[in-house]
């Protein structure tokens, strides 16, 4: 077999390469020393390291690998050097050398475990889905604080103590039994949705897409009877369909109403729609069964005037109603700003507790727009703009916002 050499190194490939792999190299690195601060410090050092040494040797043919193994031996070499590390090594040198760059399926089982140990019913629901993400999706802690729309002080607080709770009540690295299932569904489902909507903000991020949908499927297998699974799936299916579509040549966004739909993925498409179907006739509607539903109709129309808002309406009202959140009645409005106008739509919006949610600002930036109220649209982009993460939904809203300057 013809030696691999190593690739050219693109600084910009680390934050990709971080993204994709560090859940798997943290799930690994704690299914063997059973810590997560010493798994997931020794794998942030190993990415520390890819940074000084790729430039001048080259990214490895599989980076992820190199980043497992270096954060092994980091951890190893960090033990050595506490006494309280003295008999976990101990155990280690009793046991074969594992070959940590694990084939696949191997790999989706891992993150499950690393799932199932951090949504444990004795962590707070919050703290149960900000861990998750943090260790499984590689979000910054930052990055966590945006979801949950909290300062970063805040999260980083969150997470130590849903860290030290986990080894304080030694909760283990397994998929729980089946009967323990049902308990940690709703952070699971939330996770897997959570690192699917962070992948889909990221073209560089992509696998980690992949990745959620892969994991959407595997939960399905293991609770076959749980329609909110099976919604969540047919969700990020219906999502998925329409990812070509979503971006220029450019890398600029493109929004719903003027995508092409001819490149939107049909057989995404009928997966989604077949699946939504079987739901509908469990009579079980859930969040995620609702969501997908809603997607379901969006993709039904051939195009945007096509739209039936009023069934969109009508799914917005259910979901409103077994959740109760302000990001649920933002885009109830914009459906309804559909049917009524943009005036019933900015009325609805305009009390709702979402000054932290760039998105808001869009839409009511949008809204304003239309109405003619040019110098309050203009402010409402700048003010989405820098609430934006960096990327292109910020380069969207800016140009959004000088356009509306004229």
């Amino acid at each position: 077999m013809a030696k691999q050499t190593p690739r050219s190194f693109d600084e910009s490939e680390i934050g990709r390469i971080f993204r994709e792999e560090s859940g798997r190299s943290v799930a690994g690195l704690i299914r063997v020393f059973g810590d997560i601060d010493l798994a997931e410090d020794a794998v942030q050092d190993a990415f520390a390291m890819a940074l000084r040494k790729w430039p001048a040797t080259g990214v490895p043919p599989n980076p992820g690998g190199w980043i497992t193994t270096t954060a092994r031996n980091l951890a190893i070499d960090r033990l050595r050097r506490e006494a309280r590390g003295q008999e976990l090594l101990t155990r280690l040198a009793q046991t074969p050398h594992e070959d940590m760059s694990v084939e696949e399926g191997a790999v989706q089982d891992e993150r499950l475990r690393l799932i199932f140990t951090c949504c444990h019913p004795a962590l707070a629901l919050d703290a149960q889905v900000a861990l998750t993400l943090r260790l499984l999706g590689g979000l910054s802690t930052e990055e966590v604080a945006r979801s949950f729309l909290i300062s970063e002080t805040t999260m980083a607080q969150r997470l130590a103590r849903a860290k030290r709770k986990i080894k304080v009540a030694r909760i283990p690295y397994r998929v729980p039994d089946e009967h323990e299932l049902v308990d940690r569904l709703e952070p699971v489902l939330a996770v897997i949705y959570l690192i699917y909507n962070t992948a889909l903000a990221s073209t560089p991020a992509r696998k980690l897409s992949v990745e959620a949908i892969r994991l959407a499927r595997i939960i399905g297998k293991l609770m076959p009877d749980e329609p909110e699974v099976a919604g969540l799936l047919a969700l990020l299916l219906l999502i998925e369909s329409r990812r070509a579509a979503r971006t220029a040549p450019d890398g600029s966004i493109v929004l719903l109403g003027e995508q092409d739909r001819t490149r939107w993925d049909r057989a995404l498409i009928d997966e989604g729609q077949t699946i939504v179907r079987r739901c509908l006739r469990i009579g079980r509607p859930g969040p995620y069964q609702l969501q997908a539903a809603i997607n379901s109709v969006h993709a039904e129309a051939k195009t945007m005037a096509e739209t039936d808002w009023t069934q969109i309406v009508a799914l917005y009202d259910q979901l409103l109603a077994v959740t109760p959140t302000p990001v649920v009645a933002l885009n109830r409005a914009i459906a309804i700003g559909e049917i009524r106008g943009a005036e019933a739509a900015l009325d609805l919006i305009e009390d709702l507790d979402l000054d932290g949610y760039y998105p808001y600002h869009a839409a009511r930036a949008d809204l304003l727009w239309r109405l003619g109220r040019a110098a309050e649209a203009t402010a409402a982009y700048e003010r989405a703009a820098n609430l934006a993460p960096s990327g292109p939904e910020r380069e969207f809203l800016e140009r959004g916002g000088r356009a509306r300057r004229g």
